[in-house]
């Protein structure tokens, strides 16, 4: 029994996320990820496999490096693999690497730490390039009162006020070891600069609860129109309740980074 593990890249705009679920009859047209890659994998094998993904992203969120491993018996090498996948997969999802892990390799619980960027296009007229990558908002933010609020995230804290419906992380204590905000004049796409007021925000954990990082983002952007006080993150904390902070950004702007093992 082989475990390989591979590094992905995906446009999360056509999918209902990563995880596979169990849907509906009427709903079977629904398509993940990891759906998507045990489809392929089957065709490729010839058996059912499971793959393992280090982090579940939500319906329309991206990555440039989701980690995923799955066990087989296949005698095909990692490299033929990865080969014969990104021969069948759509476009939008690429196999980046592939290789033979030890079998006791998991790819959620060996992870030390996740990180995640945010992008947000502050202006009223976006580029039509972009509304798949970013939440256009209109209104102009403070970017020292959200840097000052984002500082307060720093350490270890329960983020139960940050948790989506439907959570089932049995605790909800977490350690971000990494927060920066900046405002970007220019977004290098395609050999062209694309222009404008963009906000970038990237947080790195030890690991993050349902919708976590886009709870966040919404609250650190209510702080920046004024609609809330930058001490909102420390009383969210304190009051664990989710009906204190601010709105969970949209999918659009969210990119899963890089897992470290």
């Amino acid at each position: 029994m082989k475990n390989i593990r591979f590094l992905i890249e995906y446009d999360g705009t056509n999918y209902h996320g990563w995880q596979e679920q169990n849907l509906a009859i009427s709903q079977k047209n629904i398509i993940t990820i990891q759906g998507m890659l045990q489809e392929k994998l089957k065709a490729i094998t010839g058996a059912d496999v499971k793959v393992i993904g280090s982090s579940r992203t939500d319906a329309g969120v991206h990555a440039f490096g989701q980690v995923a491993s799955f066990l087989t018996d296949s005698y095909l090498e990692a490299e033929v693999l990865q080969r014969a996948l990104n021969s069948l997969l759509p476009e939008d999802i690429r196999i980046l690497n592939a290789e033979e892990v030890n079998e006791t390799f998991h790819p959620r619980y060996d992870a030390v730490s996740k990180s995640y960027f945010y992008l947000i296009s502050n202006m009223s007229i976006s580029s039509a390039f972009l509304y798949r990558y970013a939440w256009r908002v209109r209104h102009r933010l403070d970017l020292d009162s959200m840097k000052e609020a984002g500082s307060l995230l720093y350490g270890r804290h329960d983020f139960s006020a940050f948790r989506g419906a439907g959570c089932g992380a049995k605790t909800t204590e977490r350690y971000i070891s990494f927060f920066n905000i900046e405002r970007l004049e220019r977004i290098d796409f395609m050999t062209a600069g694309l222009r404008g007021d963009f906000i970038k925000i990237r947080i790195e954990a030890n690991a993050f609860l349902r919708y976590m990082v886009r709870n966040i983002v919404g609250t650190l952007v209510d702080i920046g129109r004024g609609k809330m006080a930058v001490h909102a993150i420390s009383d969210a904390f304190e009051l664990k309740d989710r009906r204190k902070t601010g709105p969970t950004a949209p999918a659009t702007g969210l990119f899963l980074e890089a897992i470290k093992y």
